[in-house]
């Protein structure tokens, strides 16, 4: 059984059933949900369906980052799990791969996508390349 656990946690149904995962599978390890203010946000506002964002990006993102780690503390605590959260700027699959690098995590958990249509086309899937980049096991929840 994994002693540290990283969720990647974007606050989409997937990375509920993640940290749903996690909080179950796992009840003694150390649980993080880690959620990646991506700076391509600041160029395209994806909820808004492609618009550019307002100079403030980075207050608007800092604060859905609190809702959403709120989220994660609130799910984790309906089953009894003091849950660390952790918030990181960069490109999602390089910041949890490299976070789990450097704290010493031993098993990720990531929702197999939190992005949708055009966008996840575009950007990729975050779950692929931590699984492909990760040096320790991750688990994908679909």
């Amino acid at each position: 059984m994994p002693d540290n656990v990283l969720v990647a946690f974007d606050g989409s149904p997937l990375s509920e059933s993640a940290l749903t995962h996690a909080v179950e599978n796992y009840p003694n390890a150390s649980i993080t949900a880690m959620y990646v203010i991506n700076p391509i946000d600041s160029i395209i506002d994806v909820e808004a369906g492609g618009l550019p964002v307002a100079e403030d990006w980075y207050d608007n993102a800092q604060e859905r980052a609190t809702a959403i780690q709120t989220t994660a503390t609130t799910l984790a605590s309906d089953h009894d799990i003091d849950l660390k959260t952790v918030t990181e700027v960069g490109k999602p699959a390089r910041e949890i791969v490299e976070y789990a690098d450097n704290h010493d995590i031993d098993h990720i958990v990531v929702g197999s996508h939190g992005r949708s249509g055009i966008d996840r086309a575009i950007l990729g899937s975050v779950a692929e390349r931590v699984t492909r980049r990760a040096r320790i096991p991750v688990t994908i929840i679909s």
